[in-house]
């Protein structure tokens, strides 16, 4: 099953294998950069997308890296996604557009504008939004259309790794589903094999997992794992 993936991700096809699928490791709230990058060298031979949390002490009391620089080593080879649980993630749009980032998926609960934020990622690359799980999904009030995904948080605290997956959150997923079929929606927060039934009916397209896989004593086989438990349904 890897050996089909490194194939698919060298042949730049891996979007459309199994309708849009996309499992994306998550490196987590990390302090040091030299444990960034161990864990994007666990998982770079076999994953297109790497997810990274960015979050500034003021969003939630935690922080992480903050120096986007040093992820250019890799942003050529690998698509990243920022996760940006900040205040006022704008600010932070354009110093990791620059050092290779594509994805940007900004917190609304500390938004100042959501409508300036996702026109000007809109220019950049891909914009979503992300929702912490006791936030009301009204409370992205544009037209879901403007946007490339969304990302609904799973777990019981948004800027920490390790808590337990939360299945009351899909419920904000079926919604958006109804309103807009077609658009990606990713959860993050306790992400494993045993949630993955629940959330595919939901209509969850991508599944950020961290402690899941950087937990395991053998990472390639959890994510293998995960995979085909997404590939059985």
């Amino acid at each position: 099953m890897l050996e089909e993936l490194r194939k698919l991700k060298n042949m730049n096809v891996f979007d459309s294998f199994k309708l849009d699928l996309e499992v994306i490791p998550g490196v987590g709230p990390e302090k040091e950069w030299s444990e960034i990058e161990r864990k994007i060298e666990l998982v770079k031979p076999f994953a297109k997308v790497i997810h990274i949390d960015l979050i500034d002490g003021k969003f939630v009391d935690n922080a992480t890296f903050m120096d986007p620089a040093p992820f250019a080593k890799y942003t050529k080879d690998i698509f990243f996604e920022l996760h940006m649980m900040v205040e006022d993630p704008l600010q932070y749009v354009k110093p990791w557009a620059a050092a290779g980032f594509k994805r940007f998926i900004g917190h609304i609960e500390k938004m100042p504008d959501i409508v300036s934020f996702v026109a000007t990622v809109e220019d950049i690359g891909e914009v979503g939004l992300a929702i912490d799980g006791p936030t009301p999904i009204e409370s992205i009030d544009i037209p879901f259309e403007d946007l490339d995904c969304i990302l609904i948080y799973t777990a019981e605290k948004v800027g920490y790794s390790g808590g337990s997956f939360k299945p009351e959150r899909l419920e904000k997923v079926k919604y958006i589903k109804e309103k807009f079929p077609s658009i990606p929606v990713e959860i993050d927060g306790g992400v494993n094999v045993e949630c993955v039934d629940a959330a595919l009916k939901a209509g969850v397209t991508r599944f950020a997992t961290t402690g899941y896989l950087f937990g395991a004593k053998e990472i390639e086989k959890a994510y293998q794992d995960l995979w085909e438990k997404l590939k059985a349904q």
